[in-house]
C-alpha cells in the first residue's frame, strides 16, 4: 500500500491542502502558471501607519498590489472619496497605486494632513491599505528668553533645564559648549531623559559662561540652538571672605561651609510614581539623585528579578533598559541611590499594556468549487482586542450576502462554495493602543493539474544516501500524486519509497539498481497529466589511504599521505589543514596529488593535518597529529596511540542482533585496555556517530543489539595509555528489517485552549524508535465517567491534535499509541485530561465587612458551588476603592486595588486603608480562564486615626522678643482636627536644652506670634495636630532671635582687652602674688596662728554660685524667670568646657551649628541634620544659660 505523511482526518486534510495551493500561487514558480490564473488582489506594499513628510519634499505614499487581472486603485481621504483628478498637485503612479503630491512646486505639505486609505480592485474582490496618517514634520524655533546667571554654592545641587520645542517627531537632546564640543558626562554630571542637565553636587570646575542645549530634529535634518546658560560657584570660604570685608560680625552669623549631604532624589519626584509601556517596546526608567559624595544609583524589582538578557544599565547607571519588554515585566521597580551618608529611594510601579498582536492572522485560501473552508483572525493584546470583518473593504453585516459564508466571531466558515465566492476579506483586531488590519482572499478555482517540476530533471545522489525526487503540482481540486519508475512500469509501492505531501518521492537508501527514469502522474477530475525524471547513483569517495600519526624529530623530514577512490565521472579536490586552518604559506610545505611533505620541521609545525577531499556531490576527511620531538642523544622507545583496528567483519545477522569482528592496530609500545564501538544509521542521520558499546583490550568480538528498521555502519577505536587511535574504516551496511513500534509517545496531555475544545499533546518518537517506515499516532479520548465509546483519529507524525465541539471543562480520558506500515505499538497508557475552561458563572454571594481599625478591615463571603466555576478554581479576587475622604480633603482620582486570595477561601485582610474614608468593595471568584461577575459592591467606612504630620511649619519675622510662626494643616487629616499642639524651649551656646513650654492652638488658627522671649536665643520648636483619636506625628524647627547691639558692643570691647598683651601680664603678675599670699598663709597656720581672712570667707558665700544680676551684669547659675525651679543635679557646665553623656546627647552637629546651617533673609533659622534621629523635646526644666556673645563672636575664630 502506498503510504502517505497526511492526517487522517478529513478536515485536517483540507488545512494541508489549502496550505500546499497558498505556497503554490504566492511563490512564483511558474510566471506562464501566475498569468493565467485569476487571483483577487493582495496589497504587497504600503507606506507606514504613521507616516512624518519632510514638509520640504513631495509627499509619497506607497500602494502596491498584486492580481489577476490587474487591480484598479482608488483612495479615501478622512473617510470620503478622494479625487486626484480635481487636484493638479497629486498624481497617481502608471500601473500602481502610489500617490505623488507635489510640495516642491508650490504645494503645502499641511494642506494634505489627514488620514488615507487605498483601495485595489479586480472582479475577483477588494484589498485595502492600513488607515495611513499624513503629518509634515515640525521644528519650530526656541522661544526667546532671557537666562540669568545660576550662582550655586558648591556642593549643593542644580538642573539646567532644555524645554525644547514640541517637534515632530520630538528632538533629540543634547548638551555643546560655544566650540561645539558635547559637555562631558559623568556620575555626577549627567543629562536626563527629559534633556534637563542635572549636578549631583556642584564643583569649581563646572564654571562656565556656555552651557547650551542644542535640539536636533531628524526629519528636516535641522538643529536648534538655546541661549547659553551661565553657572558660577561660590565657595562658603570665599563667601565669608567678601561678608567679612563689608559686614559685622553678626551679619554672617549663619554662615556654613561645604559639607557632604545624603542622597535626594532629583527626579522622579516623591516617593512612587507610576508608568504604563506597551508590549515589545524599549522599557526606560530614571532616577538621578543629588547629594555628597555623589550618590550611587542601584536598581532592583521588588518580588522579583531583572531579566537576564533584557537588561540594561545606561547613563552611569541612572537609566534602567528593558527590552522587548512584556506583561510578566510589570510591576514595582525601586531605584536606590546610596554614598556614605545614607540612602533615598524611589519605587515606579510598570504596567505592561499591548497593543494588538496576532496569535492567528487570516490566511488565504484557494478552494475548488463546491470545497469547505475557514478563515480564523485571533488577537490577543491588553486590554483584549475587539474582533471585526470587512468583505471587499465594507462591513461584513452590510456587505452582499453569500449563502456560503456564516461568521463565527472571529471565524468565517465557508460551505460549498461557487466562484462567485470569490471575494477579499479584511480582519481588523483594536483596542485603545492600536490595530492591526489584514487581508485574506477566498479564491475559487476549478483547474486542471499542472506539473511545475521540469520535464527530463537530472538527479545526482551518492550510492547509500537518500533520493529526492521533486513533482511540484498545482490544480483545483488538489490533484492525487503517483510515481512510476519508467515509463511502463508498475505503481510504486512498499517501505522502501516516502510520497510526500508535496509530491516528492523519497528513496531512503538509495543503490546502483535505483538508477533510471521516474515518471510522476497527477490527476483530478478535471485531467491528468505526467512528468519524468532521471536519477543517477554515484559511488562515494573514500579515502583509502589514511595520513598517519607521525613523531618526528625536529630539522627532519615528513610526509602524510591521502589516497583517495571516487567515481570516474566526479572530479575531486583536495584540500589539506592544519589545526583547521590553512597551511602556512612557507616553500617547506609541498602539496603533491596524494600527500603533503613537510621539509626542515620545527617545533612550530607541531599540530594536526588534515586532508580533506570534496566532489560535487560529497566530502570526506581524515586527520593526522604531527609531534615534533629533540633528536635524543640515544635510541628511546617511543610511546604512541594505537593504529586504527581494520578489517571489520559483521557475521550472524539477525533481526534484532550482530558479531562484529576486527583485527587491532599496532599497539606502539603501549597495550590497548580497550575498544569502543560506535555505529551510524545512515537511515535517519547520516554521518552522525553515536556510541554503541566498549569491550576489553583483550577482546576482537562483540555481540551488538540492533534496533529496527536502522541501516547500520560501525567502526572500531583502539585505546590505550597514551590515547585513543584514530577510527576504523567503517563496515560494510546492514539494514535492520522494520518491526511494529515498541513504545507510545510520553508526556501525553488533555489541556483546553478554548471553552469547546480539548488539545491532546504529546512528545513524538525520535527516529529510530519509529521501528519502521510511516510512523503515524491513533489518539483516543472519551468523557471520563460516562458511558462512551472511544472516538479516535489517526494522525501523521505530529503532535498535536484538537478536538472541536466538547462542552465547557470536563475531564477526559485520553491515550495516544503509535503505528506504523507494520501496526501498531503495546497499547498505551490512559491519562486525564480536561477540556477548555470559561468565565464563571456567579458571583460570591454574602459579602461581609468588618472594619477591624482605622485602616485595616476584614471581609467575607459565601464560596460560589464548583460546578458554576467551570475550571480550575485559582482563588477569590476582592476588588476595592476609595469612593470619598469624611475630612476636609478628597481624593481626586478613583484607584482600584486587587486583593487574592488563592484557593477556596472564603475570607481576607484589607490592609492599608485611609481613615476616616468611605470605602466600596466587590468580590468575584477567577479560574484558568478569567474572573466570574462581581458580586454587589458593598459600602463601609474607616474609622477616624491620628493625623499626619502638619504639612510646614514657617518661622518669620524675628525680633529681640518674639517670632512669628505659620503652618500649613495636614495633609492627611485622617479626621477632624482638634487643636495643634506646640511645643519649644531654648537652647544654649552648649546646645542644653532649656525648659519646655507646650501651648494648645485651636485648629482653626494657621499662625502665632511668640512674645517675652530672651533676645539671641536659640529657639527649638515641637509642633503637631490632634484629633479625638490622639496627637499625630511631630516637625521640628529652629530660629534665634535678633542680639541686642548694645550688648554685642560690651562683648566686643572685652574681646579686644582678652587680647591685649599688657592685659595678660597683668592677669599673670596677680596669679602670682596670689599664688605667693597662699604659700604665706599656709606657712603661718603650720605655726599655730590663724588667717584673719578665712573669718570672712566664713561668713559669706561663694560668689560663683550667686545668681546673674541684670544690673550689675554679675555672670552666675541661670534659672527660668517664671518658675524659680530648682536647677537638676549636674546641669552645670564642666569647667573644661566639655558635656558629659549624662548631662546630654546633644551636639553641634545634632543642631546644624556650625556645618550647614544657615539664616534665611527674615533671619530665621535653617538646618540640616547629620542623619541623626530627631531629639524629643526634653521634660522638666533642664539648665540653660544664657549665649555669651564672646562664644558666639569665638565661633567664628
Amino acid at each position: 500500500m502506498m503510504k502517505k505523511k497526511s492526517i487522517s482526518a478529513s478536515n485536517a486534510s483540507l488545512v494541508l491542502f489549502l496550505c500546499q495551493m497558498i505556497s503554490a500561487l504566492d511563490v512564483p514558480l511558474d510566471s506562464k502558471l501566475l498569468e493565467e490564473l485569476s487571483q483577487p488582489p493582495t496589497i504587497t506594499q504600503q507606506s507606514p501607519k504613521d507616516y512624518i513628510v519632510d514638509p520640504r519634499e513631495n509627499i509619497v505614499i506607497q500602494c502596491e498590489a498584486k492580481g489577476k487581472p490587474p487591480p484598479s486603485f482608488s483612495w479615501t481621504r478622512n473617510g470620503t472619496h478622494f479625487d486626484i483628478d480635481k487636484d493638479a498637485q497629486v498624481t497617481m503612479k502608471p500601473n500602481s497605486g502610489t500617490l505623488v503630491i507635489n510640495i516642491m512646486n508650490g504645494g503645502k505639505a499641511e494642506a494634505y494632513e489627514g488620514v488615507y486609505q487605498c483601495t485595489a480592485r479586480n472582479e475577483r474582490g477588494a484589498a485595502i491599505s492600513n488607515n495611513i496618517v499624513i503629518r509634515p514634520s515640525r521644528s519650530p524655533l526656541w522661544t526667546k528668553e532671557k537666562l540669568e546667571p545660576n550662582q550655586v554654592r558648591e556642593g549643593d545641587s542644580l538642573v539646567l533645564h532644555c524645554r525644547p520645542p514640541v517637534g515632530l517627531p520630538p528632538p533629540i537632546i543634547f548638551w555643546m559648549d560655544n566650540a561645539f564640543q558635547r559637555l562631558p558626562q559623568s556620575e555626577r554630571v549627567s543629562q536626563g531623559l527629559n534633556g534637563d542637565l542635572y549636578f549631583s553636587n556642584v564643583q569649581p570646575e563646572d564654571i562656565r559662561e556656555d552651557y547650551i542645549c542644542y535640539a536636533r530634529f531628524n526629519h528636516t535634518q535641522t538643529i536648534q540652538q538655546k541661549q547659553p546658560i551661565s553657572v558660577k560657584v561660590f565657595s562658603m570660604d570665599s563667601l565669608n571672605d567678601t561678608i567679612a570685608a563689608n559686614l559685622s560680625d553678626t551679619d554672617i552669623y549663619g554662615a556654613r561651609p561645604v559639607t557632604e549631604r545624603q542622597p535626594v532624589l532629583l527626579t522622579p519626584t516623591g516617593s512612587t510614581s507610576t508608568k504604563v509601556e506597551l508590549r515589545g517596546n524599549v522599557l526606560l526608567l530614571e532616577c538621578i539623585a543629588a547629594g555628597l559624595p555623589t550618590p550611587v544609583i542601584r536598581w532592583i524589582k521588588e518580588g522579583g528579578e531583572l531579566p537576564a538578557n533584557r537588561t540594561f544599565f545606561e547613563n552611569f547607571k541612572k537609566t534602567l533598559k528593558i527590552i522587548d519588554v512584556s506583561e510578566a515585566d510589570s510591576g514595582n521597580y525601586k531605584c536606590i541611590a546610596r554614598n556614605t551618608l545614607g540612602s533615598a529611594h524611589h519605587v515606579i510601579s510598570v504596567t505592561v499594556k499591548a497593543a494588538p498582536y496576532w496569535i492567528t492572522a487570516p490566511r488565504n485560501l484557494v478552494l475548488s468549487p463546491g470545497e469547505d473552508g475557514t478563515l480564523i483572525c485571533r488577537a490577543n493584546g491588553n486590554p483584549k482586542p475587539s474582533i471585526s470583518w470587512l468583505a471587499n473593504g465594507v462591513p461584513i453585516a452590510i456587505a452582499p450576502e453569500d449563502p456560503s459564508r456564516k461568521v463565527d466571531g472571529d471565524t468565517i466558515i465557508f460551505s460549498h462554495v461557487q466562484e462567485r465566492s470569490s471575494a477579499v476579506y479584511q480582519c481588523n483586531a483594536s483596542n485603545e493602543y492600536g490595530y492591526l488590519l489584514a487581508n485574506a482572499f477566498v479564491n475559487v478555482l476549478a483547474e486542471p493539474p499542472r506539473i511545475l517540476t521540469p520535464a527530463n530533471k537530472l538527479y545526482q545522489v551518492i550510492a547509500d544516501s537518500p533520493a529526492l525526487l521533486d513533482c511540484a503540482y498545482f490544480g483545483s481540486p488538489k490533484p492525487e500524486i503517483e510515481w512510476f519508475k519508467g515509463v511502463k512500469g508498475s505503481i510504486l509501492r512498499g517501505s522502501e519509497y516516502i510520497f510526500h505531501d508535496n509530491g516528492t518521492l523519497e528513496i531512503p537508501v538509495a543503490q546502483k539498481d535505483s538508477t533510471g527514469a521516474y515518471t510522476c502522474v497527477a490527476r483530478n477530475k478535471l485531467g491528468k497529466i505526467q512528468n519524468e525524471v532521471q536519477l543517477e547513483i554515484k559511488d562515494p569517495t573514500v579515502i583509502i589511504k589514511q595520513p598517519e600519526y607521525k613523531v618526528i624529530q625536529r630539522y627532519g623530514q615528513v610526509s602524510f599521505e591521502c589516497i583517495i577512490k571516487h567515481d570516474s565521472t566526479l572530479l575531486p579536490t583536495v584540500i589539506w589543514l592544519k589545526d583547521n586552518d590553512e597551511l602556512p604559506d612557507d616553500e617547506r610545505f609541498l602539496v603533491g596529488k596524494d600527500n603533503l611533505t613537510i621539509m626542515n620541521v620545527t617545533d612550530k609545525d607541531d599540530g594536526t593535518y588534515t586532508c580533506i577531499v570534496n566532489t560535487t556531490l560529497d566530502s570526506v576527511s581524515a586527520s593526522a597529529v604531527l609531534t615534533v620531538v629533540a633528536a635524543p642523544p640515544t635510541p628511546a622507545i617511543i610511546y604512541a596511540r594505537p593504529n586504527p583496528p581494520f578489517d571489520l567483519e559483521l557475521t550472524g545477522q539477525l533481526e534484532r542482533s550482530v558479531e562484529l569482528s576486527w583485527i587491532p592496530g599496532d599497539e606502539n609500545n603501549s597495550p590497548i585496555t580497550n575498544f569502543v564501538i560506535e555505529y551510524e544509521d545512515g537511515l535517519h542521520e547520516p554521518g552522525v556517530w553515536h556510541y554503541q558499546t566498549e569491550v576489553p583490550g583483550t577482546q576482537t568480538t562483540v555481540q551488538l543489539k540492533l534496533s529496527p528498521y536502522v541501516n547500520y555502519s560501525f567502526r572500531v577505536i583502539a585505546v590505550n595509555e597514551i590515547g585513543r587511535s584514530q577510527p576504523s574504516e567503517p563496515s560494510e551496511q546492514y539494514l535492520t528489517k522494520s518491526a511494529n513500534p515498541d513504545e507510545n509517545p510520553s508526556n501525553v496531555q488533555g489541556i483546553g485552549s478554548e471553552p469547546d475544545n480539548l488539545v491532546i499533546t504529546w512528545e513524538s518518537l525520535k527516529g529510530f524508535q519509529s521501528n519502521g517506515p510511516g510512523l503515524q499516532y491513533k489518539v483516543s479520548w472519551r468523557q471520563k465517567d460516562v458511558d462512551d465509546e472511544w472516538t479516535s483519529v489517526i494522525v501523521a507524525n505530529v503532535s498535536k491534535y484538537i478536538v472541536s465541539g466538547t462542552p465547557t471543562f470536563v475531564p477526559y480520558e485520553i491515550k495516544v499509541q503509535a503505528l506504523n506500515d507494520l501496526g501498531y505499538a503495546p497499547e498505551p497508557s490512559e491519562v486525564i485530561g480536561h477540556s477548555g475552561e470559561d468565565l464563571p458563572m456567579v458571583a460570591p454571594g454574602n459579602v461581609q465587612v468588618h472594619v477591624i481599625n482605622s485602616t485595616l478591615a476584614k471581609v467575607h463571603w459565601d464560596p460560589v458551588p464548583l460546578k458554576t466555576v467551570r475550571g480550575h478554581l485559582q482563588g477569590y479576587k476582592v476588588y476595592y476603592w476609595k469612593v470619598q475622604s469624611l475630612s476636609r480633603r478628597s481624593r481626586r482620582h478613583v484607584e482600584k486595588k486587587i486583593l487574592t486570595f488563592r484557593g477556596n477561601k472564603t475570607f481576607g485582610m484589607l490592609p492599608g486603608l485611609e481613615p476616616y474614608s468611605t470605602y466600596k468593595l466587590n468580590v468575584r471568584v477567577a479560574n484558568g480562564k478569567g474572573e466570574g461577575p462581581a458580586s454587589p459592591d458593598k459600602v463601609f467606612r474607616t474609622p477616624e486615626g491620628v493625623p499626619g504630620s502638619p504639612s510646614f511649619l514657617k518661622i518669620t519675622n524675628p525680633t529681640l522678643d518674639s517670632l512669628t510662626l505659620e503652618w500649613g494643616s495636614p495633609t492627611h487629616p485622617n479626621g477632624v482636627l482638634t487643636s495643634y499642639i506646640l511645643k519649644f524651649q531654648p537652647i544654649n551656646n552648649t546646645h542644653e536644652l532649656g525648659p519646655l513650654v507646650e501651648i494648645r492652638i485651636p485648629a482653626n488658627e494657621s499662625s502665632l506670634i511668640l512674645k517675652n522671649l530672651n533676645y539671641s536665643t536659640r529657639y527649638k520648636f515641637y509642633f503637631n495636630a490632634q484629633t479625638s483619636v490622639g496627637s499625630g506625628n511631630q516637625i521640628t524647627e529652629e530660629a534665634v532671635t535678633i542680639m541686642d547691639e548694645g550688648k554685642m558692643a560690651m562683648a566686643s570691647r572685652q574681646v579686644d582687652i582678652a587680647t591685649q598683651g599688657w592685659f595678660i601680664g597683668l592677669m599673670c603678675a596677680v596669679a602670682l602674688l596670689i599664688l605667693i599670699l597662699l604659700i604665706v598663709c599656709f606657712i603661718r597656720r603650720n605655726k599655730g596662728g590663724k588667717y584673719p581672712v578665712k573669718e570672712k570667707e566664713d561668713a559669706h558665700a561663694d560668689p560663683e554660685i550667686q545668681p546673674m544680676k541684670e544690673d550689675d551684669g554679675t555672670f552666675g547659675e541661670y534659672s527660668d524667670a517664671e518658675d524659680h525651679k530648682p536647677l537638676k543635679k549636674g546641669s552645670r557646665t564642666p569647667s573644661d568646657r566639655t558635656v558629659k553623656k549624662e548631662d546630654s546627647d546633644d551636639s553641634l552637629v545634632d543642631y546644624g551649628e556650625g556645618v550647614n546651617g544657615q539664616f534665611n533673609e527674615d533671619g530665621s533659622f535653617i538646618g540640616q541634620y547629620s542623619g541623626k534621629k530627631e531629639k524629643e523635646p526634653a521634660e522638666g526644666n533642664e539648665s540653660s544659660e544664657a549665649p555669651s556673645p564672646v562664644n558666639a563672636m569665638n565661633s567664628f575664630v
